[in-house]
């Protein structure tokens, strides 16, 4: 396997439950209603309760450390990760990740960096960039 860049991260499917988005805005400290109560999440003009930032970030990070465990090393560390939100991310729908090791003249001597797209039925929830390192 390589690290070159152009080279694609095998893609991702995770379903979206409730259970997955309210358990994960919880673990993260994160008691805003609209990721825990539909109801209230309706209320304030929502389809759903949905996912919050800090879990897309986690899956982000996941999704990259689980490939770049077996590509970069098992010492790898993710030095950034810059990313941004776009369409919300309901349950009962699933979230594809998919990746693309891209040149980044910015990035530190050696380092891999990864393009990042999370989608969802109603279009792209996250894009990402995701700075590796081997110690």
């Amino acid at each position: 396997m390589t690290t070159a860049a152009g080279t694609t991260l095998p893609e991702w499917e995770l379903p979206l439950t409730p259970t997955l988005i309210v358990s994960t805005a919880i673990a993260t400290r994160d008691f805003q209603d609209v990721h825990h109560d539909r109801d209230l999440a309706q209320g304030h003009g929502s389809k759903d309760i949905f996912m919050n930032i800090l879990t897309t970030t986690g899956l982000v990070q996941k999704y990259v450390g689980d490939w770049a465990r077996t590509v970069v090393g098992p010492d790898f560390r993710i030095a950034g990760c810059a990313l941004r939100l776009g369409a919300p991310a309901y349950p009962y729908d699933t979230m594809t990740f998919s990746g693309t090791v891209v040149d980044d003249e910015s990035a530190p001597a050696g380092a891999t960096v990864v393009d990042v797209l999370g989608s969802v039925s109603l279009g792209n929830h996250v894009n990402a960039r995701v700075t590796v390192v081997n110690p």
